[in-house]
């Protein structure tokens, strides 16, 4: 069907459903004028549909993003085994009409270390079958929950000790800033000798030239990829595709006759569901809200979702399950929380996965995450809406120490004025943040030149200040400045700022 067609029959439609061939777009919802209802991609990425034009016009886009988490695993541990027995290798010399037995010996599985990198619904599944046999599993997920991997018998570690410990390694992380090119040769640099890596998740999150140096070095033994930063990949020159010791196939992971079933019969269920009027938990864009209202959340919603990305940007390499949200407002319990619990879950988990998350799917997504979140609204005086709200995360282990209460919790706290969300409270420190740009927080003793000394080092870096504040604990104690910054320092800025006498951590808020 050619564009022009699907503008034309569009109109007569309450639903659609997709693969990723096929464009929606803006012209697509303006041709339906109003009356479609529910897109429905039948597979995960939803990058062929306007997802901003689809909410302008009041339609649900919806996806299946579970189906095809069984296959993906199966994906996984077939690689496994076909490196730890040269399985392809072996093929392919038998086929040129040679017999090696002696070249293709291979390694067992049984008691050796498996390293889930990102331990979520395929990681889980690939745990499960990797302990059926005789494996012991460890995972690296900072953001997973003990008790999830209790539950499967793995043991939830640092990324060093995940390195430092796996015999083979199973990649299962979302490409986010935070783990592009997370395998580099610092990485391969802390693995055994001998390690064998599988990435069935997303091309970039291996440095490809790196992983060639570690498969040289012997670093690595060998590699099975089934996914690249390009697809397809550009076969010639490529520093892995060609290599003896790398297993590749074309993206394969969801490739399975029962998958695709699976994903048909998710998609269609997801689309009768919110032609029925229903909340679809696979909903990948918000509904519609009134303007009204609209207009009254807005600057709340904004400080909701600063808070949680805040919160999460001061975790350290350990994991949380709860996450404790109060909210003091003229309304007490009249106050509906949901879209503010939402976008404060959107916060949190858009920092760490690719997940869309909206007031549909947030308490969902929280929950297969393995999160407990607790909500207490206090009634406080005042015309607004909502006088402050808080965010605590239930672990110690920060970046940032002074973000820490009393009570062992990364605590953050704002309210808006006039219409401008702030950051008000880091752990026990008072503090008057606008929630815009970026901000490089540094704590330190209070003593004479710190301030001098790090703008300077920030003017060494061509870093322009846009504006500083100085909390502290009392006169010659401990204290937090906190400096809008335009740009990002690089490293060597951080280090001298750090050098800076009586400096004792450095941590930087993105927009």
């Amino acid at each position: 069907m050619t564009p022009e067609e699907l503008y034309a029959k569009i109109a007569q439609s309450d639903a659609l459903i997709v693969r990723s061939a096929t464009k929606v777009t803006r012209q697509v919802f303006e041709a339906a004028k109003g009356k479609l209802k529910v897109v429905g991609r039948a597979g995960v990425g939803v990058d062929n549909v306007d997802l901003a034009a689809a909410t302008e016009y009041g339609c649900l886009v919806v996806n299946a993003p579970t189906a095809n988490t069984v296959a993906a695993a199966e994906h996984g541990i077939a690689l496994m085994c076909a490196l730890s027995r040269n399985v392809a290798q072996a093929d392919a010399s038998m086929k040129a009409g040679k017999w090696e037995r002696n070249k293709y010996v291979g390694v067992s599985l049984v008691d050796k270390t498996l390293a889930i990198m990102g331990f979520g619904k395929v990681g889980g599944e690939v745990a499960r079958r990797a302990r059926g046999l005789g494996m012991t599993v460890i995972a690296y997920d900072p953001y997973a929950s003990e008790e999830k991997a209790r539950a499967v018998g793995v043991k939830l570690v640092t990324l060093d000790e995940a390195l430092a410990s796996g015999d083979f390694f199973s990649l299962h992380m979302p490409l986010t800033p935070g783990t592009k090119k997370m395998f580099n040769d610092a990485a391969f640099a802390k693995m055994k000798k001998g390690a064998r890596i599988m990435n069935v998740a997303r091309g970039g999150v291996i440095d490809d030239e790196a992983l060639a140096r570690a498969l040289d070095a012997g670093i690595v033994a060998a590699a099975a990829l089934d996914v690249f930063e390009e697809e397809p990949p550009k076969f010639e020159g490529h520093p892995l595709i060609g290599r003896p010791n790398v297993v590749c196939t074309p993206h394969l992971g969801a490739s399975t006759t029962e998958a695709q079933e699976g994903v048909s019969t998710e998609v269609a269920e997801a689309v009768i569901d919110a032609l029925q009027g229903k909340l679809s938990s696979t909903a990948v864009n918000a509904p519609l809200v009134s303007a009204e209202v609209l207009k009254e959340l807005a600057p709340f919603v904004t400080l909701a979702e600063g808070l949680g990305k805040a919160a999460v940007t001061l975790v350290a390499d350990q994991g949380f399950t709860d996450i404790n949200v109060c909210y003091s407002s003229p309304r007490g319990d009249d106050l509906d929380t949901r879209l503010l619990r939402a976008m404060i879950i959107k916060g949190i988990l858009e920092q760490i996965t690719t997940a869309n998350v909206n007031i549909v799917n947030a308490d969902l997504l929280a929950k297969n995450r393995g999160l407990r979140i607790s909500e207490v609204t206090i009634r406080t005086e005042g015309s607004d809406v909502l006088s402050s709200l808080s965010v605590a995360l239930g672990t110690s282990k920060s970046t940032f120490s002074a973000a820490v209460d009393k009570t062992g919790r990364i605590y953050v706290e704002g309210s808006v004025k006039n219409g401008t969300p702030y950051l008000e409270k880091i752990g026990g420190f008072d503090v008057e943040l606008a929630m815009q740009g970026s901000v490089l927080l540094c704590r330190q003793r209070d003593q004479p030149g710190i301030v001098g000394n790090v703008g300077m080092a920030l003017a060494k870096g061509s870093i322009n200040i846009s504006f500083m504040t100085v909390c502290r604990t009392s006169r010659n104690e401990e204290a937090i400045m906190a400096i809008g910054i335009d740009d990002e320092p690089n490293a060597e800025t951080l280090d001298d700022i750090r050098k800076v006498k009586g400096v004792q951590e450095l941590a930087i808020f993105k927009d």
